[in-house]
């Protein structure tokens, strides 16, 4: 039943336990909103990709329940894999094709007429700026160009949901923000958009929502910007003139260590007003030549989540 108020995406307790005996999931649960752009955000082996191949019904789960716009993947398999178009991390297209002809064909797997599909091509192409590459052999395309075209591919179908697992592992900075953009037109024009990722700078430039997940759990989930606000530490390091004094200053409320010898790091509360640093930086002779903040706010969090979960794994396990 394809219900228009249902999530674009419902996972309930979901398992997987592997024939060697890995759990790769522990009972995930979430639910993404129609049109919404959403990271699973997790270090390798933390579950994202079987959570994906087993709402892209190519991994069996365990138990659990999937449901895609209402549609359950166990009642209705074919109704369901029809809303969702999905790219995977592997480039998995015929080389020796030409882009049309890998678009016109995926859509006719999926029953989408030749002549509907050549039109849809030349859509999906020219949104990927493809266009002109459309009669070129694959193979003699660039990373960057081959990457939107698996979007481009996956978008053949009209899907409501598009997933991307790991879509800019291994490309440069530069082929990773043409991707960006790509999406972002995507997601503007109405479709879900489901990414997982470990790059933490992708999640947080593209994503309302995310998902944290490690050891096959979930370890926080929420809208991107109150995760960002539970981060009530920011971090700087100071390049200094000469060498680190040996006794250093106390700042109260903050932590200062040296990093190395002409390096000063600072871990301070966000409301502590920086210079106060200073002042104290002054104060003990520290001349300051230059700074720089220590992390992405999100890295922080994610560090700091992922090393709670340990944690209470092995409180578990005790």
């Amino acid at each position: 039943m394809n219900d228009s108020n249902a999530p674009a995406l419902r996972v309930r307790d979901l398992r997987k336990t592997y024939d060697n005996g890995v759990e790769a999931l522990k009972g995930v649960s979430l639910d993404v909103q129609p049109g919404d752009f959403y990271a699973l955000l997790g270090p390798n082996g933390a579950g994202k990709s079987t959570l994906i191949g087993i709402v892209s019904s190519l991994v069996n789960k365990t138990s659990g329940e999937v449901s895609v716009f209402g549609t359950d993947i166990d009642a209705d398999r074919d109704a369901a894999m029809r809303l969702i178009g999905l790219v995977p991390q592997e480039i998995n297209f015929n080389m020796f094709e030409k882009p049309l002809d890998i678009c016109v064909n995926y859509a006719g797997f999926y029953g989408v007429p030749r002549a509907q599909a050549l039109v849809r091509a030349e859509e999906v192409l020219r949104g990927a700026q493809l266009w002109d590459k459309a009669d070129k052999m694959s193979r003699t395309l660039s990373g960057g160009m081959k990457r939107r075209l698996m979007i481009a591919r996956a978008m053949m179908t009209q899907p409501r949901l598009l997933i991307l697992d790991e879509p800019t592992a291994g490309v440069d900075i530069e082929i990773r923000r043409g991707m960006w953009k790509t999406l972002r037109e995507i997601n503007a024009a109405g479709t879900t958009i489901i990414l997982t990722t470990h790059y933490l700078e992708e999640a947080e430039s593209l994503c309302r929502n995310l998902a944290i997940i490690d050891h096959g759990r979930i370890v926080e989930r929420g809208p991107m910007k109150s995760l960002l606000a539970m981060l009530d530490v920011e971090g700087f390091l100071f390049d200094i003139e000469g060498a680190v004094p040996a006794a250093l200053p106390t700042i109260e409320g903050a932590t200062l260590i040296a990093a190395d010898g002409h390096t000063l790091d600072l871990d301070m509360p966000r409301a502590m007003d920086l210079n106060r640093v200073f002042a104290a930086f002054e104060a003990a002779g520290i001349r300051v030549r230059s700074m720089r903040t220590k992390t992405n706010r999100l890295e922080e969090l994610f560090v700091r989540l992922t090393s709670k979960q340990d944690h209470a794994d092995q409180e578990r396990a005790a």
